[in-house]
């Protein structure tokens, strides 16, 4: 497993904290990493089962009975074997373990569903939602999770992004409206969420640069259907104030274009999606960050946006307007 990019707590996992503008080896990673997940400040992984995380810990968000910072992957506590699926928001992390879900780390908005808002550093289960649970997605201070085919959400909910219709926040999971059955997948960023349904896309919460998507820059407190791809999304990442979309092989971005993170050669902010420059095609998976965005094609990384700290791991400080290929890792 390789990481690259800002190295501020150590997030890079490669035992420094320094940043690095190309791709950096975590330390014992090597075998057996099923999944990965980058938060504001640390990042985890699903590895044979278990749980592990590294870098800021200032909330317990690495779920090791601690707040020490950690520059290499350590194990979550009591999460060894049966995760399913793991997911890093901004200093909190949720895994769906045995088809039910546990939180960690910073709970100011209830985002741990624990019905409090005290930090945990050990996983706590979530209220009510012990079996069922399908996919997990943590966002900056709110968390949602896919739940035989319907959404809920908990934590704050100060642009709507819980989906329930309202604007106050949750510390145990609600039903988003509408959204109670025919859900594919959820992705939960700052402080809008969105959901892959039947084919189609709908999201909610905030909307000030349109990453919404749906030519609109009023936030929804309920979910609203994203303009153009209606149909054939594969899947779905939202971003800080930006979304993406894979629809049939290519790769579709919409919401705040201020640094190229739409990938289109541009940087205006859409209210609707548009298409990603060189990627119409042979896209596998996607993944959208703070301000900048990264697709696996043709078996090869692509990264675009913003790159001040070497987030797109092309060796460079460079903004990029369009994709580039991500530089062979530093072994």
């Amino acid at each position: 497993m390789q990481c690259w990019g800002a190295d501020y707590y150590g997030q890079l996992g490669d035992g420094f904290a320094t940043d690095s503008y190309v791709p950096l080896q975590v330390v014992g990673l090597t075998t057996g990493v099923q999944a990965i997940t980058a938060g504001t400040g640390h990042t985890c992984a699903l590895v044979n089962g278990g749980g592990h995380c590294w870098g800021d810990n200032s909330f317990g968000q690495l779920g090791d009975n601690s707040v020490m910072e950690g520059r290499h992957p350590v194990q979550v506590s009591g999460l060894t074997t049966g995760v399913q699926a793991i997911s890093a928001g901004g200093g909190h992390t949720c895994a769906l373990v045995n088809g039910g879900v546990q939180c960690w780390g910073f709970n100011s908005g209830g985002q741990l569903g624990d019905d409090s808002m005290t930090d945990r550093h050990l996983p706590v289960e979530v209220s009510g939602l012990t079996t069922g649970v399908q996919g997990i997605s943590a966002g900056g201070y709110h968390t949602c999770a896919l739940v035989n085919g319907a959404v809920q959400c908990w934590g704050a909910n100060d642009d709507g992004q819980l989906g329930n219709n309202s604007m106050v926040a949750s510390a145990v999971p609600v039903q988003v409206s509408g959204l109670t059955t025919g859900v594919q997948a959820i992705s939960a960023s700052g402080d809008h969420t969105c959901a892959l349904v039947n084919g189609g896309v709908l999201c909610w919460g905030a909307n000030n640069f349109g990453q919404l998507g749906n030519n609109s820059m009023a936030a929804s407190a309920v979910p609203v259907v994203v303009s153009g791809p209606t149909t054939g999304v594969q899947a779905i990442s939202a971003g800080n104030s930006h979304t993406c979309a894979l629809v049939n092989g290519g790769v579709w971005c919409w919401g705040r274009g201020s640094s190229g993170q739409l990938g289109n050669n541009s940087l205006d902010d859409h209210a609707e999606p548009v298409q990603v420059s060189r990627l119409a095609t042979g896209v596998q998976a996607i993944s959208a960050g703070s301000n900048h965005t990264c697709a696996l094609a043709y078996g090869a990384f692509q990264c675009w946006g913003a790159n001040h700290t070497g987030q797109l791991g092309n060796n460079s400080q460079r903004d990029s307007l369009v994709p580039v290929p991500v530089s062979p890792p530093r072994l």
